[in-house]
């Protein structure tokens, strides 16, 4: 049982540990070949975009909108992915603890 809880308790530290890295992490995501560029944090926090002026047009502000949420949805998936691969090596290794919902 002791064993348990140590294990337990080193798997709650590495989670910290990735949470914190992830907080910090920038990821971005683009659209339109680079017009439009979206910045995140690996927990999914906006945290700049970017528009080329080449995607400017006053008669077409629909594909703009277009391709700012296209880059976040782009970012929002590099920062999905980048979490998977820093939470995944310790969620994965909480199955073999035998705790409900791991």
């Amino acid at each position: 049982m002791q064993q348990m809880l140590k294990q337990a308790q080193k798997m709650q530290q590495q989670i910290a540990k990735a949470q914190a890295e992830l907080a910090e992490a920038e990821v971005t995501g683009t659209a339109g070949g680079g017009l439009v560029t979206a910045t995140v944090s690996g927990a999914g926090e906006v945290k700049s975009i970017k528009i080329d002026p080449k995607a400017v047009d006053p008669d077409d502000v629909e594909t703009l909108e277009d391709l700012v949420v296209a880059a976040l949805h782009n970012a929002a998936q590099a920062a999905q992915e980048l979490t998977e691969q820093k939470m995944g090596p310790v969620a994965g290794g909480m199955g073999g603890l035998g705790l409900p919902g791991f």
